[in-house]
C-alpha cells in the first residue's frame, strides 16, 4: 500500500470516527424522516406524471377509435350515393385510425398496469415513513432511557469512590487527636502550677451545691404533702430565740446605687414561677 494510500485510509478512518461521534440519535432520526419526506413527495410527483400520460394515451386511443367510426359512416354514406370508389378510400381510412388506436389501447393497458404498481409503491412508501415515524419515538424513548441509566451509573460510580469519605474520616480523627493532645497539655499544666486542686475543689463544691438544691426540693415536697415528712415538724422549725436573717446588700452597692444581682435572679425566677400560674390554651 502507498503512502498516499495510506493517507487517504487514515483520513477516511478518521472522519468517520468524527461522524460516528457527532452523532445525534434524535437528530439523525428526525432528519431520516425529512428525507423520506422528501422522497415520498417526488414519488407522488412521478406517479401523478405517469397518471397523466396514461389518461393521456387512453383519450388518444379513444380518439382514434372514434374517428374509425366516422369514416366508417362516412363510406357508408358514399355507398348510398352510388360512390364505391370514395366508399372504399373511406373504409381503408378507418382501419388505419383503428389499427392506431388499437395499438395506442395496447399501450395504455400496459403503462396502466405501471401505473398501478407506481401507485401501490406510493402506498407502501407512505406507510412506511408512517411507521417510521412510530417508530422513532420509541427508539427516542429508549435512547432517553439508555441516557438515564448511563447517567444512574456515573453516579453510582461517583458514590462508589471512597476517597472524599476516606479524607474525611481522616480530619476527624485529626481533630480528635488534636482535641487529645489539649487536654493533655491542660492536665500537665495544672499538675505544674497547682491549679489542679483548686479546681478539685471547685468541683466539689459544685456538686455540694447541687445536692443542697436536691434536699431543700425534697424538703419542700414534704410541706406540700406530696411526699411523706421524713422528720417531725418540730425538727424542722427554727431553734428557740433564733431569729432569721435577711440578707443585706453592701454598703458599697448602696451607695453606688448598684443592683444586687442576687435580687436580679429572684425577680426572674418570681417571673417564671407566676407564668406557671396562668391558664394554658385548650388546644
Amino acid at each position: 500500500m502507498g503512502i498516499f494510500d495510506r493517507l487517504s485510509t487514515l483520513i477516511k478512518s478518521n472522519l468517520n470516527d468524527l461522524i460516528s461521534t457527532a452523532e445525534n440519535p434524535e437528530k439523525m432520526l428526525n432528519q431520516i424522516i425529512v428525507d423520506m419526506r422528501n422522497q415520498l413527495a417526488k414519488a407522488k410527483q412521478q406517479v401523478a406524471a405517469a397518471i397523466a400520460d396514461e389518461k393521456r394515451l387512453k383519450d388518444q386511443a379513444d380518439s382514434e377509435f372514434k374517428l374509425a367510426d366516422d369514416w366508417e359512416k362516412r363510406a357508408m354514406l358514399a355507398v348510398q350515393e352510388g360512390r364505391d370508389d370514395l366508399a372504399k378510400q373511406a373504409l381503408l381510412r378507418g382501419q388505419e385510425h383503428l389499427e392506431h388506436g388499437q395499438q395506442l389501447a395496447t399501450t395504455w393497458e400496459q403503462h396502466r398496469s405501471e401505473t398501478e404498481k407506481l401507485k401501490q409503491s406510493l402506498r407502501d412508501l407512505n406507510d412506511k415513513i408512517e411507521e417510521a415515524k412510530r417508530k422513532k419515538n420509541l427508539l427516542l424513548a429508549r435512547q432517553r432511557r439508555a441516557e438515564a441509566q448511563a447517567r444512574i451509573s456515573q453516579t453510582m460510580s461517583g458514590l462508589s469512590d471512597n476517597s472524599a469519605f476516606d479524607a474525611f474520616a481522616r480530619m476527624e480523627e485529626k481533630i480528635t487527636t488534636n482535641e487529645r493532645q489539649l487536654q493533655a497539655a491542660q492536665e500537665i499544666d495544672e499538675e505544674m502550677s497547682g491549679d489542679r486542686l483548686a479546681s478539685q475543689f471547685k468541683q466539689l463544691e459544685r456538686s455540694s451545691g447541687g445536692a443542697t438544691a436536691d434536699s431543700q426540693l425534697l424538703q419542700l415536697k414534704q410541706r406540700m404533702g406530696m411526699l411523706p415528712s421524713a422528720a417531725p415538724a418540730a425538727s424542722r422549725q427554727l431553734a428557740a430565740g433564733a431569729t432569721e436573717v435577711t440578707p443585706v446588700a453592701a454598703p458599697a452597692q448602696l451607695a453606688a446605687g448598684v443592683p444586687d444581682a442576687t435580687k436580679t435572679v429572684d425577680v426572674d425566677l418570681i417571673a417564671e414561677i407566676e407564668g406557671l400560674r396562668e391558664p394554658k390554651p385548650r388546644s
